[in-house]
């Protein structure tokens, strides 16, 4: 494993949005979250700078933010994230977040098996891409032959 001191997991992931108010709408009516902070960038003061979580508290792990940069949108390159996963307990609840994403409008792929667990896919109002993913079979499971069952990692599932 290395020399390397150890880490706690993930503690939170930053964002760029356009508009902030759509992503506070998206966030709150859509994925249920709550808006547990609102401040600016210290790095850049007076770039909004607002912290999302499942969990009203917002304990590190749970953290999703945002800073606000309205002419930012453009294509992911290098150094970019392709696209965040959430966990769900089981397939029946991928299923009803399926229905609850539909329900309210966002463009959401079919449940797809990915091998290790199963998955949908949507974006944001940015086009930042979430995936909803199970916890098993999990990443122990042996394929016959290594790589045999890979996915094209940029098969969104959906046109969007």
């Amino acid at each position: 494993m290395g020399d390397a001191p150890p880490t706690t997991g993930l503690h939170h992931v930053t964002n760029i949005c356009t508009d902030m108010e759509e992503t506070v709408a998206f966030y709150e009516d859509v994925l249920g979250w709550h808006t547990v902070k609102r401040t600016q960038n210290y790095d850049d003061p007076g770039t909004p700078h607002y912290y999302f979580s499942p969990t009203p508290e917002g304990e590190p792990g749970t953290n999703v933010t945002y800073f606000e940069y309205p002419d930012s949108r453009g294509n992911p390159g290098p150094g970019a994230s392709h696209h965040f996963a959430f966990g769900v307990e089981d397939e029946e609840t991928l299923r009803e977040w399926r229905s609850h994403l539909r329900d309210r409008g966002v463009n959401v792929s079919e449940v797809k098996d990915r091998t290790y667990f199963k998955s949908i896919y949507f974006s944001d109002p940015d086009g930042l891409v979430f995936e909803l993913a199970t916890g098993g079979p999990g990443f122990t499971r042996d394929e016959d032959e290594p790589g045999s069952e890979e996915i094209d990692p940029f098969d969104r599932g959906y046109s969007g």
